[in-house]
């Protein structure tokens, strides 16, 4: 039986040897948004199966997911409908950073249409959390920055 109260999001962090993380910036439903690269959750699919599908859709690349970062463990309305939003993060690797198509300004798309989205590198510092649209990502953003100022 589907349940029309939830929305299962799954997100890639995926961090290169510059301490930047990757970040996609989408326009979709007639909007600009910057996020996480990853997606919805199908039905029948399990959560690590949706990141790699998710993944490989988006950016035509095999993805190693290599742990378990955060799961939403508060309430968060969609921005979209009236569910709520559970978002799961891993830690993700690729085998070749090099084969990532990014580009170096925000929403340098070739051509702003429904579906456009492009990648590029953020620097993961306190600055993070407002490159991205959604309080989730936020949130996720400052366990980040956290971690690295920490090292």
């Amino acid at each position: 039986m589907e349940n029309d109260l939830f929305n299962i999001r799954v997100y890639g962090i995926l961090i290169n040897g510059q301490n930047e993380v990757l970040l996609t910036d989408e326009f979709r439903f007639g909007i600009k948004m910057t996020k996480f690269p990853g997606g919805g959750l199908d039905y029948g699919e399990g959560t690590i199966d949706c990141l790699k599908r998710e993944c490989f859709e988006e950016f035509e690349e095999e993805i190693d997911v290599t742990g378990h970062f955060y799961t939403t463990d508060f309430f968060q309305k969609s921005a979209f409908d009236d569910k709520q939003i559970i978002s799961i993060y891993y830690r993700i690797s690729i085998l070749d950073f090099n084969k990532l198509k990014v580009k170096q300004n925000k929403f340098e798309f070739e051509k702003e249409q429904e579906g456009s989205q492009v990648f590029r590198w953020i620097k993961i510092d306190d600055n993070l959390k407002y490159e991205l649209t959604f309080p989730i990502d936020k949130i996720v953003a400052g366990m980040l920055a956290d971690q690295f100022s920490a090292k």
